[in-house]
């Protein structure tokens, strides 16, 4: 089960009463001025740790799928409506932490689309889990696979690409989009006008690490490199243009632009490893080659068992 570590400081006013996202400080996307920086106290830094739903997927890894009936749901599924339900929360807990901020209207939306997108993910994933422990295999299209393309009448193929685009593409693109807003929105928040304030506690460096191996996850399995590397240049050009305000990134943004810089950093080690594969480039012929583990792991691992 994979965990992904997102470093947060409190950057609320001391004393200032929990409020509801786009209730008070920050209705409306703005700029984060210097005197608004100064008056961020220095307070309780935490770390914040929400289930992955990929990682609920690698759960079979420790609880085969054999242990349970196939036509129930597995502990993967568990961990995964686990994570539709306190993942959100934890959104939500992260705008509140952040002085800048999203209508409270446009937060909901993002929230209920997220939300939406990884239901319909959980069920999808569930699924595919279930095909692939009958022998399907990822590395190939659904067309392609050995317990499809023989499939009588030829019409249920149909139904299961349309299972495959579901999950794959509008349920990732309804649940990814509206997270790295918020991400972006929140790293948005992340700036100070003291230089010595733009450090990251020792602590949180050996975080580093882990969450950007679960952003890497995300990347690649969830075939998102595009929405990915769209937020990461984004956040370059804001970090670069508050810099000329003399703004710099607080340790919570020095925390999430690192971890997002780590992942573009294994994303490219991944692509160079597995350049010359010639089955994944059959599968992935575009012009931007991110294979996916799992699709790695039923080609090249579970294919020598």
């Amino acid at each position: 089960m994979a965990l992904t570590v997102l470093y947060t400081r409190d950057q609320r006013l001391e004393g200032d009463e929990e409020k509801l996202p786009g209730s008070g400080v920050g209705e409306e996307m703005g700029e984060l001025r210097p005197e608004e920086g100064k008056n961020l106290p220095r307070v309780t830094q935490n770390v914040g740790a929400q289930l992955s739903p990929k990682g609920a997927s690698n759960s079979q890894l420790v609880f085969p799928l054999e242990w349970f009936p196939l036509n129930k749901p597995s502990v993967g599924d568990y961990f995964h409506m686990a994570y539709n339900i306190i993942t959100p929360f934890l959104l939500l807990k992260l705008i509140e932490r952040s002085p800048r901020t999203l209508p409270r209207s446009m937060i909901y939306v993002s929230i209920i689309t997220f939300i939406m997108g990884a239901s319909i993910h959980l069920v999808g994933d569930s699924v595919n889990h279930r095909l692939i422990f009958s022998g399907y295999q990822n590395h190939l299209s659904v067309r392609e696979n050995p317990i499809i393309k023989n499939l009588k009448p030829e019409t249920l193929i149909d139904s299961f690409e349309l299972l495959y685009y579901y999950d794959e593409y509008l349920g990732h693109s309804m649940w990814y989009i509206p997270f790295f807003l918020i991400l972006f929105m929140y790293f948005s928040g992340c700036f100070t006008p003291t230089k010595a304030e733009s450090s990251m506690p020792g602590p949180a460096l050996p975080l580093v690490v882990p969450s950007g191996l679960y952003y890497w996850y995300l990347v690649t399995e969830g075939q998102i490199f595009i929405l990915f590397i769209f937020t990461f240049f984004a956040m370059l050009a804001l970090v670069l243009h508050q810099k000329r305000k003399r703004l710099f990134l607080d340790s919570n943004g020095l925390f999430l632009f690192s971890s997002f810089a780590l992942t573009l950093l294994l994303v490219a080690l991944w692509v160079a490893w597995l350049w010359n594969d010639p089955v994944l480039r059959k599968k992935y012929p575009g012009v931007i080659y991110v294979p996916e583990p799992w699709a790695f792991y039923t080609l090249h691992v579970s294919s020598r068992h």
